[in-house]
């Protein structure tokens, strides 16, 4: 009797061997990770275009993590002053130049961007300073049971609070519109 012909016997316990990766299952994470690196050269070639147009001095650093580029710009020590005016008042400076860079990597790679820029540790300090104002948000829900309305941030602030909040096991909203759009603590996850 030739195996085609073979029938399994219901009782019989089937034994599958996993199957070992293909090329093809692979492909799609190294080309994830290869668009990834494509849009961080792209942004970061826009910065240092616009670091030599200002006559800026400033190393880049590009990271990714979380299936997002990071964009670190730092200066020598004693040098921060100049790159600080690209990060302006509350961050709105770098807010924008954010948003050109996303462009300019739209434009290299045609494929939408998400990079975040940090320049001279600005949204380093801020992500603790966060940090701190959730810790402390928390603690006031917990012990009132009322919820807490932050101040206003932009998105990317507002998703590393939501983050944080659901870390610490309550739950949190953003309520309000434009520049006034801020995040709720609430008890409860």
């Amino acid at each position: 009797m030739t195996q085609e012909n073979q029938e399994l016997d219901p009782n019989e316990a089937a034994t599958v061997e996993p199957a070992e990766p293909t090329e093809t299952q692979a492909e799609p994470k190294e080309e994830a990770q290869s668009d990834l690196d494509s849009e961080g050269d792209a942004a970061a070639d826009y910065l240092e275009e616009l670091l030599d147009i200002a006559d800026l001095d400033g190393d880049i650093d590009i990271e990714v993590k979380g299936g997002r580029v990071y964009l670190s710009v730092t200066a020598e020590e004693g040098d921060e002053a100049g790159l600080e005016s690209l990060v302006g008042d509350d961050g709105a400076t770098l807010d924008a130049l954010q948003d050109l860079t996303r462009l300019a990597a739209l434009a290299a790679t045609g494929e939408r961007s998400r990079v975040i820029i940090d320049i001279a540790g600005h949204r380093s300090r801020r992500g603790e300073r966060l940090a701190s104002l959730v810790e402390s948000a928390v603690q006031t829900v917990r012990e009132t049971n009322e919820p807490k309305h932050l101040g206003p941030m932009t998105p990317y602030e507002r998703k590393q609070v939501h983050d944080l909040v659901a870390e610490a096991g309550l739950g949190s909203d953003s309520e309000g519109e434009g520049s006034r759009r801020h995040v709720v603590v609430r008890p409860g996850a």
